[in-house]
C-alpha cells in the first residue's frame, strides 16, 4: 500500500518565498535599526521633538512593512475574491502590528540602551493601518489604468 503525504512543490516554494522575500526584507531591517543603542540616535530635549520625528519613522517603517508584506501578492490579488483579499489584508495587518509589539518587547528586555513604548506600538499601528489603505489606493489605481 502506497501512502500518500502531501508536500509542496519546489515551484511552489519558490514563489512563496518569492512573495514573503519584500516583507522579510523590511522586517529585517527594522529589527536591525530598532536594535541599535539609543546612543545611535539623537538626542531629544523637549516633548515636541520627541513627539515629532520619532513617532513619524515609526509610522513610516510600519507603514513599508505592511506594504511590502502585501506587495509580493501585488499579481495574485486582483485575482482573489472579495474574501480571500480581505484575509491577505487583515492578515499584513496583524503580522505587522505583533511585528511592532516584537521590536517594543526586545527593546525593552533584550536590546541594551533601548526601551519600549506603548506609544511607540501606537505609532508603529497607525503606520501599518496606513501601508495597508496605501497598498489598496495604489492597486486599485493600478487596475484602473
Amino acid at each position: 500500500m502506497q501512502r500518500h503525504t502531501r508536500t509542496l512543490s519546489d515551484n511552489h516554494l519558490r514563489i512563496t518565498v518569492k512573495n514573503i522575500l519584500p516583507g522579510i526584507i523590511c522586517g529585517t531591517i527594522i529589527m536591525i535599526l530598532c536594535g541599535l543603542p539609543g546612543s545611535c540616535f539623537p538626542t531629544i530635549k523637549t516633548f515636541w521633538e520627541w513627539l515629532g520625528p520619532d513617532k513619524i519613522v515609526h509610522i513610516l517603517m510600519f507603514a513599508g512593512l505592511a506594504f511590502s508584506i502585501l506587495i509580493g501578492f501585488r499579481k495574485t490579488f486582483a485575482n482573489e475574491t472579495r474574501k480571500n483579499k480581505n484575509i491577505l489584508l487583515l492578515s499584513a495587518l496583524i503580522i505587522s502590528i505583533l511585528f511592532g509589539g516584537l521590536t517594543e518587547l526586545l527593546q525593552k528586555y533584550v536590546f541594551i540602551g533601548r526601551y519600549g513604548s506603548v506609544f511607540d506600538l501606537f505609532a508603529d499601528a497607525i503606520g501599518c493601518v496606513i501601508g495597508v489603505l496605501l497598498f489598496k489606493i495604489l492597486l486599485k489605481k493600478n487596475n484602473k489604468n
